[in-house]
């Protein structure tokens, strides 16, 4: 008992650690083995990198003179790890790749170590072995970079998808930086004890710790990683090369290949001058160096800069990004580079001092704000080019600038050599160069800019955009910018519902200065806007509107936001509009604010007027007065009216008068609600009016969903009305309906779940995950795999050889239907795991004909999904036989063959599960085959709700029961099925004459 507690408070303390960090409980094991495998491989790595500047400075005989040379040499390396890497996974499954990396880059640590250790001889010329192992050492570290951030990226994208990427990144990338503070502190100490050469040694040997890492979460999640090699064909290469960016889109991928470029100089230029003043610092051999040398100070400048930034990541870059916006933070980077250049131009600190400054503000920001602000720069980018162009262009455009880099430093050191300059005044140029670059980098930043925000208005009004992981306060600003440039209308109205989104409640900051000059069709939705969150400091400017002439739409909207929003509004203003001369949607309008606030007189002479209007013959106004009574408080006395106007011949009058129930919460009205549900012409505004009541209707619309005896299309709309209705009680409503229901049920919330009008913000997906998690999910899978397996078996017993017949041939086909059926729930599940484009691609490539397009689908799923299940989902989802389906599903299920009749009779035992048609064909079979079924099941499917299924029951009784027939007919003659009771009819009369004869 007392194991038992400690073992709960253990996982109770868990799950509190797991909340703190924004974690769910399936993500944990994986994300502290992924901050530890970066911990411990960047450990190593900052000790390797520390120790090979210090050899490279002060040993190798080419001192920071030589760094260009590595500059132009890792230009190709980096391009062609980046090629080896994308085609290693043709070659070999990934989750060997990704075990095979890390040891192949650790591995030649130890030769460094043999040949750091043998005689200087040397071996070609003045090359000694020495600075030979010291170079390759210094190229290796290249490819270490350049392959350990590619394996660790693909890594990470493996093992979390793109929604729990958002919560584990933070920590996962957080590894680095505690590896920079562990390294960087421990490397003076162990350098001083044991020397470079066992340093790289343990580098080696944290670096093989990483991959044994590595190798444990391929093999204990084994089901992230796809087993088979991923394929390029011909087609796919066609399809990629016909994909080419156009107008805005290249002109937008041209800057930012100039962005990264400019980054990537800006970068190597910091890094050559600190490294050349490192050089010059441990030449000069004062107290400090001789103690540390060049190792011990890079290791201590790591460390104390791995505490800035791991500060500056958790508690200040998401801070300063969303006060600022994206671009602001970015342009901190280089706009602090060129002031701080100048500092070190005019002398006010020590010129070592101020490039250590220099580089440590870069690396500082560069390994914060800028990692972090990267990714949304390519938000713009429509989903079907966004991964191709951000890998290509970064990795493109880094290596260029590398190479261009190092050919300009070798132009500069032979025109130092040949003017005979000293090292001052070489690091006065390479710092002026670094300002300009800073300066032009900043420049393109702002044209950067201007190009986001275009493409971003240009998206959102393709609907193209989610609004998830872009920089809202620069697509407000493209919005308020699009809005006073000169455009379409249509253009312009997008603009308004997209600034509405993205922020409601200062919506009138932007929209009522620009009023006046909106067309009629603007203006109002501008104020309909406005009236979300109506603000009395935009009350002169409407005042201002509504002195010009306006349409009376416009008028009628004006009026409200005047009179709702004006602290003491003078009401007696508003009786000029309740004349019979005025246009009934300004008088409608007029009356319904006098019975908000009049005295009882003004209510009683608004009353009147839109008594008339609801008697008026013509149907404007009699709609026009329906919208008055939602928009007023209460409907008074006008309510003696609403049974008339529910039944009015005006289409128009009877959807105005639903939303005006709603509006005004008449509950002895709510079931005209539902049954404007029920009828085609007015389930729109019958939808809009029970959405508006929000939890008010949600106990009625889940009755409707839940009787089995409405029609599907009418329990399909109660259930669409719940997830639009959008609050935590209706989404956790849904996810619990989702975790109990089967069938159509289930696939309407599923459908429900993920429709576009939830998925705007990923509403839905977020409810299941924050109330059944992945596991839960996971078990949704599991469950209908089961189901599958049962139908599989079903389909076994039930072969052509064992039972012939059409009735057999039709159960068999329904068999398959409920397959098909249950393959279309999977992929809505897996949606709400993975991305939609990828399972919808996948679906798509299942559904052909051609063994190509199934092997692609097949090959999508498997680089995609991670579940548990994957190996078995992937069989069944492949074109293979019944046996080897049924065979592969063996692990969830346990099949025992039985005879045709007895898995008949299972098969009723899953009635509740299966689908009307198959269960009536079920009972065809057992009628045609004379096979007996069980009382229960018999009478059980005699309530079903579907008529052919009961038609289906009373004929099998006929041949299978007659004497239990003749006692159920009496009770069935008024089966509300006409066919039903018709059949019903008919076998009485046919009992009737043969009791006569």
């Amino acid at each position: 008992m007392r194991d038992e507690s400690q073992r709960f408070a253990v996982e109770n303390l868990s799950l509190r650690l797991l909340r703190w960090l924004n974690l769910r409980l399936e993500e944990g094991e994986r994300t502290v083995l992924m901050f530890v495998f970066n911990t411990v491989t960047a450990i190593g790595l900052s000790w390797f990198e520390a120790s090979v500047a210090d050899l490279f400075l002060d040993q190798s005989g080419f001192g920071a003179s030589g760094l260009p040379w590595i500059y132009i040499a890792s230009a190709p390396i980096n391009s062609g790890l980046g090629i080896l890497y994308s085609w290693l996974p043709k070659v070999l499954p990934l989750r060997q790749v990704i075990i095979l990396i890390p040891a192949l880059l650790a591995s030649p640590l130890v030769l460094f170590y043999l040949g750091l250790s043998l005689p200087n001889e040397a071996i070609f010329g003045k090359v000694t072995l020495l600075g030979l192992t010291i170079v390759l050492m210094r190229l290796w570290l290249e490819v270490i970079n350049v392959l350990n951030d590619l394996n660790a990226s693909i890594t990470a994208n493996q093992l979390f998808n793109i929604r729990e990427i958002k919560r584990t990144a933070p920590i996962v990338s957080s590894g680095v930086l505690i590896a920079d503070i562990i390294g960087g502190f421990s490397l003076p100490v162990l350098n001083s004890l044991f020397g470079l050469p066992t340093v790289i040694l343990l580098s080696c040997l944290f670096m093989i710790t990483g991959a044994s890492i590595l190798f444990y979460l391929s093999q204990t999640h084994r089901q992230f990683f796809p087993d088979a090699r991923r394929r390029l064909t011909e087609e796919d290469q066609l399809d990629a090369t016909a994909r080419r960016v156009q107008g805005p889109i290249r002109r937008y991928v041209v800057l930012l290949m100039v962005f990264f470029s400019l980054a990537q100089v800006l970068y190597l230029l910091l890094d050559f001058q600190f490294l050349s003043q490192l050089e010059l610092w441990n030449q000069d051999k004062g107290k400090l160096a001789a103690q540390i040398g060049i190792a011990g100070f890079i290791g201590l400048f790591n460390g104390v800069l791995g505490v800035f930034e791991i500060t500056m990541q958790w508690f200040l870059s998401s801070r300063i990004i969303e006060r600022l916006g994206v671009f602001s933070a970015v342009m901190l980077l280089p706009a602090m580079v060129i002031p701080l250049g100048f500092v070190s131009l005019v002398g006010l600190l020590p010129f070592f001092v101020s490039i250590v400054v220099l580089k440590f503000w870069d690396e500082l920001l560069r390994f914060t704000l800028f990692t972090s602000s990267g990714p949304i720069l390519f938000q713009p980018l429509p989903d079907n080019v966004r991964a191709r162009i951000q890998s290509g262009s970064r990795s493109l455009a880094e290596a260029i600038a590398t190479g261009v880099t190092g050919c300009a430093m070798l132009a500069l050191l032979a025109i130092y050599q040949g003017a005979g300059m000293g090292p001052q005044i070489r690091g006065t140029i390479v710092v002026c160069l670094i300002v300009i670059i800073a300066g032009i980098w900043v420049a393109n930043i702002w044209l950067l800019r201007s190009r986001y925000v275009g493409l971003l208005v240009l998206g959102a009004e393709r609907g193209q955009l989610s609004l998830s992981d872009v920089d809202l306060r620069q697509l407000k600003r493209a919005v308020i910018e699009a809005l006073n440039r000169r455009g379409t209308e249509a253009d312009k109205r997008s603009c308004i519902e997209l600034l509405s989104h993205i922020d409601p409640q200062n919506v009138g900051e932007v929209l009522a200065p620009l009023l006046p000059n909106l067309p009629p069709s603007l203006q109002r939705q501008s104020l309909e806007e406005m009236m979300g969150y109506p603000n009395p400091a935009y009350l002169g400017q409407v005042k201002n509107l509504i002195t010009r002439p306006l349409q009376p739409e416009v008028l009628a909207v004006a009026l409200r936001y005047i009179w709702l929003t004006e602290p003491d509004p003078d009401i007696r203003q508003l009786r000029p509009y309740l004349s019979p001369e005025v246009d009934p949607v300004v008088r409608g309008t007029a009356a319904s604010l006098v019975l908000r606030r009049g005295t009882s007189s003004q209510k009683a002479e608004a009353t009147n007027t839109l008594r008339k209007m609801l008697t008026h013959k013509r149907e404007r106004e009699r709609v026009m007065g329906c919208r008055a009574l939602g928009e007023a408080d209460y409907m008074q006395a006008l309510r003696l009216y609403i049974p008339d106007l529910l039944q009015d011949e005006s289409l128009r009058v009877r959807c105005a008068l639903l939303e005006a129930i709603a509006a005004t919460h008449l509950e002895e009205y709510y079931p005209s609600l539902l049954k404007g549900l029920h009828y085609k012409s007015t389930r729109e505004a019958a939808m809009r009016a029970l959405i508006r009541l929000e939890n008010e209707a949600i106990p009625m619309l889940v009755s409707l969903a839940e009787d089995i005896h409405k029609p599907d299309l009418v329990r399909m709309h109660a259930w669409n009305a719940i997830g639009q209705i959008g609050t935590l009680e209706a989404q956790n409503l849904l996810v619990g309906h989702l975790m109990t229901s089967w069938g159509k049920t289930r696939h309407h919330i599923l459908e429900v779940l993920l429709s576009r009008e939830i998925m705007t913000n990923e509403m839905g997906i977020n409810a299941v995950m924050d109330r059944i998690g992945r596991s839960g999910v996971e078990t949704l899978i599991d469950q209908e795999l089961l189901f599958m397996g049962q139908i599989y078996a079903a389909l076994a017993d039930l072969t052509p050889e064992r039972i012939d017949g059409s009735e057999a041939e039709l159960l068999r086909r329904a068999l398959r239907d409920v397959i098909t059926d249950t393959v279309t729930r999977l992929f809505l599940l897996m949606k709400l795991l993975y991305p939609l484009t990828a399972i919808q691609a996948a679906a798509f490539n299942l559904q052909s004909n051609s063994l190509t397009d199934i092997a692609r689908g097949l090959e999508i799923l498997d680089n995609t999904l991670d579940i548990p299940s994957k190996r078995i989902l992937l069989s069944v989802l492949d074109r293979r036989a019944d046996l080897e389906k049924l065979q592969s599903l063996s692990e969830l299920i346990v099949n025992q063959p039985l005879s045709s009749s007895d898995r008949l009779r299972y098969l009723l035992e899953l009635r509740y599960f299966l689908s009307d048609w198959s269960l009536a064909c079920c009972f065809h079979l057992a009628r045609q085959a004379r096979w007996s079924l069980t009382p229960e099941q018999t009478l059980s499917c005699l309530r079903h709700p579907t008529g052919f299924v009961r038609e289906a029951v009373l004929s099998y009784l006929r041949i299978g029961s007659p004497r239990a027939l003749r006692e159920l007919l009496p009770m069935l003659k008024n089966d509300p099925d006409v066919l039903v009771a018709a059949q019903v009819n008919q076998m009485i009369e046919e009992l009737e004459a043969s009791s006569a004869q």
